[in-house]
């Protein structure tokens, strides 16, 4: 064993020493948020597969979403509308019958982007909504707000 000691500045020691903390911290901050990419919530499960986002019309307090040739043709396609009157989740449940609700988890505010077969998924913790948009899993607590939906000539008018 060697007697000799290496003297380290004081700044090389406070970058040193910045330098692990920093290193530290990123590591918990990526732990804690799910680096993974999964939910982080305890029930966690997917983010479900990602919605089809849809065009849309916004007038009169009004959103008219085309239905052919997306998955809203058929029953038990659901599907995002970005508008500028907001952010929307549309399922098809009959032939002449939709389910419109807000697009936003009422959690934290994030948009909601995935969907398994009967439910709403939310990436940013995993809160989970029924089609009618009432929670199933938490963390959220309250429910989506609903919208009155009607369907003719291949069109879904949202009615805000």
């Amino acid at each position: 064993m060697s007697d000799t000691h290496t003297l380290v500045s004081r700044r090389q020691f406070c970058a040193g020493a910045c330098q692990v903390a920093s290193c530290a911290t990123l590591a918990t901050l990526v732990t804690a948020c799910g680096g993974d990419g999964s939910p982080t919530s305890p029930g966690g499960g997917g983010p479900g597969t990602p919605l089809s986002v849809l065009p849309s019309q916004f007038a009169n307090s009004r959103v008219q979403v085309p239905v052919a040739g997306t998955p809203l043709a058929s029953i038990g396609g659901v599907a995002r509308v970005e508008s500028t009157a907001g952010l929307f989740l549309i399922s098809r449940i009959s032939d002449t019958g939709f389910t419109a609700i807000d697009g936003v988890c009422t959690h934290e505010g994030c948009t909601i982007t995935g969907a398994t077969s009967t439910e709403y998924v939310c990436p940013c913790h995993g809160s989970r909504y029924n089609r009618n948009g009432q929670v199933q899993e938490g963390p959220a607590r309250s429910s989506l707000r609903q919208y009155a939906a009607t369907f003719a000539n291949d069109v879904v008018t949202i009615a805000l």
